[in-house]
This record gives C-alpha cells, structure tokens and sequence, in this order.
C-alpha cells in the first residue's frame, strides 16, 4: 500500500499541487448538484408538476452515478484519471445546462438524472480520492481523503447560498445554465491528477486481474459490512439534500433557510470530514463510522422533536454536517487496508453504488410519500433507524489485509 518509488518518479507534479486540484474539483463538482434541492419549487411550479416528478429525475441521477461510478473508478486504474474527469466533466455540464431546457419529465429525467448522474461518476471526489491513493504517499493518504471530501463540502456551503440568490435574481433557468458552465473547470484542474502508468502493482500488491480483485472483495466478509453500512449515508443524504429546503417551506419557514441550511452543512462537513481522515489514521475506522451514523440518528430525532425555527434548522445543519460526508475517509481508508490501492477506486465505486442506491430510495421516497400523505415524516423515522442499524453493522469489520497468496498469476 506504500508508493513505490517508481510511481514517486513518474508522478508530474508535487504532492501539494495535486491536493490542490483534487480539492478544487471536489469543490465544483460537488457545489451544483448539492444546490439541486433549490430548483425542486420553481421547476415544478413553472411546469405545474408534483414533487415526485423532480424526485424521481434526482433518484434517477443517484441511482445511475451509483451504477456509474464502479465503471468510471476501473477505467481510471486502467487508462488514468485525468479522460475519466474530463468526460465526466462535460457530460455532468451538458446535463446542467440541459436540465433548464426540460420541458418534459422525460426530458428532465435524461438531463437532471442520467447525464447529471454518469458526468457525477466521471468527475465527482470519488475518482480524486483514487487518484490521491495512487499519487501520495501512504503518510498524506488519511488527510487526503479528508481534505478532498472537505472541499466537496466546501462546495456545498458556497453554492446553494449563491445559488439562491441567482434564482431570485435571474431564475432558475439562467442559474441551472451558469452552473453548468463552472464545471467546464474541472478539465485544467485534472492534469496534475495524471494516473496512467501508475495502475500496476506494487511490490506488496501481487498482480490481479478485474475479475480476481472483485471476486476477492466480495469474498472478504468486512468488505461486505463495509458496502452494506454505506447505504444509509446514501439514504439520508440524499433525502436531505433533495427534500431540506421543500420540507422547511412546508413548516412555515421564508426560503432562505433552506439554502442557508445546506450551506452550514457544507461547512460543518468540511470540519468533520478533516476530522475525520485525521481520526482515520489514529484509531478503528470502524469505530468512526459506527459513531457517525449513530450521531445522525440523534441528530435527526432531536431536530424533529424541536419546535420549527431558523435556529433549529440552522443547528441541525451543523451538527448533521460534522456528519456528513465524514463517512468518506474512512471507508475509502478501509478499502485500501484491505486491498491496496491497485483498484481502490473500482472497489470504493462498488460501495458507492450501495450509497446511491441508498440515494435512490431516500429521494424518491420522500417524493413518493409526500404526494401520498402530506408529509416527510415516514421517511425522516425511516432515516432514524437505518442510522441505528448501520452502526451496529459497522462494529463488526476486521481492519487488517486480505491474506493472498505469495504469487498470485493475472
């Protein structure tokens, strides 16, 4: 798991630069599509749609960067990242700006879920943080993940904020536009972030095939714990970041709040996710996501049982923000205990797809059930539990590497 010096050689730039880019990236990919609860009550008052229709076209997205993504993270180990960025850069932008052109929910679905969602794939933290376990050395690698997963927060406090201010100056049309074209971006920024050369194996890692390497993971219990527990980060962040500012206009609260709430979030998330790649190399990732999830059971049960003010939501935007993408670095550190980084960002992809399809499920539901009851209520009771119960399957994980074999043919 340690860079070897060959890879040290090729590396083209020096490991500060290309934290630097990876975090840039985190932070204009992520920004947008943290902002997509925004467009959900001025799409769908303009088109004269109900909420499921703008819940699904997000599902969609969800659902198809988790499918996505274990594909994206393969051709990344195998051809580089920088064509895997790139792609998904203009694909993630051509959905954006297509998605103000929807007149259809068709329409909609295909830019806001699947182009948005294959360009999420391509270009989100996840594809940097495999570029980070190849390039940086082993000592950087818990902070790195961190700090990627810190800029992706980042991005989610500075873009709803601004994001609501351009749809009340301009609309949400010319906004979903101006969006797409920031992340034209993340083309310059991935060149420091150059991988290919860099996929074979290391010394300690004996050379594998595809095949053997998932055949390995899904054969190695913790792994499997490891994919299960990510499906509730997926549920309730997703349900949260589609459905928060809907939710607080239906309890009587001025829009504002709502995309204040996402943007406290962000930063609160940027603190806890260095907290907790910082933790990461210092005691038991298990322990750390068996607390984070925990925490947001809490944290969401509190909220709820609180009387409905500014104040309450904005303090429960902090408090589920040190929670919530703090589950990244150490499950992204738990993939490379246990395999190497030889195809760590396929291997992270296909616990990211149980994430999404947590996503799914969260943002579709909340739709679903909102047009049949009235109310978010069943999902956010729903949120609870499965933060309970993906604590107790964390505790479980055994944090060492994989036995193989001396010699072990591709």
């Amino acid at each position: 798991m340690t860079s070897t010096p060959d890879a040290a050689a090729r590396r083209s730039f020096a490991p500060e630069i290309i934290l630097v880019a990876g975090c840039l990236i985190g932070l204009v990919t992520f920004g947008p599509r943290a902002s997509a609860g925004l467009f959900q009550i001025p799409l769908s008052a303009q088109h004269g749609w109900g909420r499921e229709v703008f819940s699904f076209a997000i599902a969609i997205q969800n659902l198809v960067w988790g499918i996505g993504q274990p594909f994206a993270g393969a051709l990344a180990d195998r051809f580089g990242t920088v064509r895997v960025l790139c792609i998904g850069a203009l694909l993630y932008g051509a959905g954006q700006i297509l998605m103000a052109y929807s007149a259809t929910p068709g329409a909609l679905t295909l830019s806001a879920g699947m182009l948005i969602g294959f360009g999420l794939a391509g270009c989100s933290f996840n594809i940097v943080l495999g570029a980070f376990g190849k390039l940086l050395p082993e000592s950087m690698r818990g902070i790195a993940f961190g700090a990627g997963t810190a800029a992706g927060s980042f991005g989610q406090f500075l873009f709803p904020p601004v994001g609501s201010a351009l749809i009340d100056a301009f609309g949400w049309n010319q906004t979903a536009v101006l969006f797409g074209a920031v992340l034209l971006l993340v083309l310059p920024l991935s060149i420091p972030l150059a991988t290919r050369g860099l996929g074979g194996a290391t010394k300690a890692e004996p050379p594998q095939s595809i095949r053997q390497a998932l055949s390995e993971a899904f054969r190695h219990p913790s792994y499997v714990l490891l994919v299960i527990g990510f499906f509730t980060c997926g549920f309730q962040l997703a349900f949260i970041t589609a459905h928060m500012p809907a939710y607080l206009r239906d309890i009587g609260l001025p829009a504002w709040v709502g995309g204040w709430t996402l943007a406290v979030i962000g930063l609160a998330n940027a603190a806890g996710s260095l907290t907790a790649g910082w933790l990461s190399s210092r005691m038991p990732k298990r322990w750390i996501l068996a607390a984070i999830y925990a925490g947001r059971s809490i944290a969401v049960l509190v909220f709820l049982l609180m009387p409905p003010s500014p104040t309450s939501a904005l303090l429960f935007g902090v408090f589920i923000g040190l929670l919530w993408l703090s589950t990244v670095p150490p499950t992204s550190s738990l993939v490379a205990v246990m395999f190497g980084t030889r195809y760590l960002s396929m291997l992270y992809g296909f616990a990211f797809f149980s994430h999404q399809l947590g996503g799914f499920l969260g943002v579709y539901l909340g739709g679903v059930l909102y047009e049949k009851t009235g109310s978010y209520e069943i999902v956010w009771w729903l949120s609870i539990a499965l933060g309970v119960a993906s604590a107790a399957i964390n505790l479980p994980i055994k944090e060492k590497a994989v036995e193989r074999p001396a010699v072990q043919a591709a």
